[in-house]
């Protein structure tokens, strides 16, 4: 099977891939997790996992937690304390401290005060790794934060973070740069509010069923599967929770398959085998599935043909420049009679151990602790 889509470059070894860079002394990784998104949880899982494996005699780690009220916080590095247990997830506990980022771009120095009225310092910091999910962290906001800081980081900057967490503005964009996109219908919650008669007439132009998204939030969070008018107005309501923008989408008949994009050290993005998901007949790859446990399968690598496997290669290095993409991404497409759909693309994929997107790079030969170490470097050395 063909491990290099066109125009990317193979998965290579931490070490191949970080020779020569390497500082001297352990490099300060601010690791920032949590936020005020509905997906706090999952962030501190993944925020647990990266801090279980990161080399210790490479990187030191400074975890700073960011409650959901949005109160930056210093935390125990400490893995155990963010794991998923059972169905049970872990939040940000507010314990009184508050990390203050530098106040200009002349110091990398990071501040902590303390209940008692203690002010200490964390040191200068080399690079930050925002392991943030949804709005008020994947969607260019931390990301601007960090650059008017000074402070280098992990991950895409401003403008694809933001343009990706869009979903209109998303599909708009690749549909641009040639890609097919599953069709789709924006809905703000003012025409909701306005005419949901008119909108239920426009979006059943798709057929039935219908899936309806917040347009701004990751995790399928607020997402629905309708299948009749009937059921519209619950899940229109229950996306409008999470966003004033709400697309709509029919159900694209697929497989889903999803490959993950790693920026290279030349500027050309590298990409993974491909995965799929496999669900339960009739279902859809909900937040329980992807977290809680469910009927789903992680097929890593997909089974696919050598001339599929490289077209989505292809159409992941092709969406990750579209966007203006940096670090990394994942690409979910649908597999169709008619070939490859583009569905979303992720700049903060989930990142948990068991998670798709590293298990791709696991499937592709580079393992959680080196692809992690990889992201560090890449976000130290970005230019922005």
């Amino acid at each position: 099977m063909s491990t290099t889509a066109p125009g990317a470059t193979p998965a290579t070894s931490t070490d191949d891939a970080l020779s020569g860079t390497a500082p001297v002394g352990p490099v300060t990784v601010a690791v920032l997790f949590g936020g005020r998104s509905s997906e706090h949880e999952i962030s501190c899982v993944t925020a647990g996992g990266i801090m279980d494996v990161v080399d210790r005699t490479r990187y030191d780690l400074v975890p700073v937690g960011i409650t959901k009220d949005g109160a930056f916080t210093l935390q125990p590095d400490d893995p155990s304390a963010w794991a998923l247990r059972g169905q049970d997830l872990p939040t940000v506990p507010d314990n009184g401290t508050r990390v203050r980022f530098p106040v200009s771009a002349d110091s990398r120095e990071l501040l902590v005060d303390h209940p008692d009225g203690r002010v200490e310092s964390l040191g200068e910091v080399d690079v930050v790794f925002p392991i943030l999910h949804g709005p008020f962290g994947e969607d260019g906001t931390v990301q601007g934060l960090l650059e008017t800081a000074g402070l280098p980081y992990v991950g895409d900057g401003v403008l694809a973070s933001a343009l990706a967490m869009d979903k209109h503005v998303a599909k708009a964009v690749l549909e641009h740069a040639g890609l097919r996109v599953a069709p789709w219908t924006t809905v703000l919650r003012r025409q909701w509010q306005a005419d949901p008669v008119d909108v239920a007439e426009t979006v059943a132009a798709h057929g039935w069923p219908l899936f309806v998204k917040p347009a701004r939030a990751g995790s399928s969070m607020g997402v629905s599967r309708v299948d009749e008018p009937s059921e519209l107005g619950a899940a229109m309501d229950l996306a409008f929770e999470h966003d004033s923008k709400v697309i709509v989408e029919p159900r694209v008949v697929g497989r889903e398959v999803e490959v993950a994009v790693l920026e290279g050290r030349d500027g050309v993005p590298r990409t993974s085998l491909p995965g799929e998901i496999v669900v339960a007949e009739d279902g859809f790859y909900d937040f329980a599935a992807k977290y809680l446990g469910g009927d789903e399968q992680l097929l890593c690598p997909a089974p696919l043909t050598d001339a599929e496997t490289d077209a989505i290669r292809s159409i992941g290095a092709r969406a990750f420049e579209a966007i203006g993409g940096s670090g990394l991404a994942r690409v979910d497409c649908f597999l169709t009679d008619d070939g490859f759909v583009v569905n979303e693309v992720n700049t903060m994929p989930g990142f948990t151990p068991f998670s798709m997107y590293p298990r791709c790079w696991a499937a592709s030969g580079l393992a959680y602790p080196d692809l992690v170490a990889e992201l560090i470097e890449l976000g130290r050395t970005a230019v922005r």
